[in-house]
């Protein structure tokens, strides 16, 4: 008895979320046009998504970042606390790098502006799926460059490692044989340090910087 053989790949899922209908629907067109993604729905507020995700369970995420009740931002942050592995990729009508440079500090892989060409979409969400960030043009050249963040120390290294492995401040505890409230102040001193706000931007900060990339072994 033979089997039918399985594709090479599943279509990438994406899931849109903007609060105007008119714009999700356009967006939704554009990439139902490309055979190796596939829309598994569109949303309208930011607690709309958080639900639904555990059902429809997609790769991508397109996300607004205005939009009523629970902003983009919040929504980023909590769909990543929830799902680690998922893509959050801004679509917005903002160019300006404050906009900019806090989406990628909450979890966003890339950010996007609404007035792209087709194309450059699906090339933004081919790059986060390879685990890459994406800025389109229009936001590349609105990103200011960053000042470098004050130096760590070893132990603040050691600690933000652990976290960016996803493990918790008890977790680490364990791991370094030290008090969780002593983790909790090393966290508070990282976060201080680097300006990062979120266990997400922390993630985000260690991946960039090389510290998920040969640091790991020493400790």
């Amino acid at each position: 008895m033979t089997t039918n053989p399985q594709p090479d790949t599943a279509p990438i899922r994406v899931a849109i979320v903007d609060d105007h209908p008119m714009v999700a629907e356009g967006i939704e067109a554009i990439l139902d046009s490309f055979p190796d993604l596939e829309v598994v729905g569109t949303y309208g507020t930011g607690p709309d998504i958080i639900e639904a995700v555990q059902t429809i369970l997609p790769d991508v995420v397109l996300l607004d970042l205005n939009m009523p009740g629970m902003n983009g931002l919040t929504t980023c942050e909590i769909l990543l606390e929830n799902h680690p592995d998922l893509k959050i990729l801004i679509l917005s009508m903002h160019d300006s790098a404050e906009y900019i440079s806090t989406a990628l500090d909450h979890g966003a892989q890339g950010y996007v502006l609404k007035d792209v060409p087709t194309d450059e979409i699906k090339r933004a969400i081919d790059a986060v799926m390879s685990g890459l960030r994406y800025l389109c043009t229009g936001a590349q050249g609105s990103l200011a460059p960053q000042a470098k963040p004050s130096h760590l120390t070893n132990r603040e290294q050691t600690i933000l490692l652990q976290l960016a492995q996803g493990k918790s401040n008890k977790e680490v505890a364990l791991a370094l044989d030290i008090s969780v409230r002593t983790v909790e102040t090393h966290r508070k001193n990282i976060k201080a340090k680097l300006g990062i706000s979120s266990t997400a931007g922390l993630t985000r900060y260690a991946l960039e910087h090389g510290v998920l990339q040969g640091t790991g072994k020493d400790f």
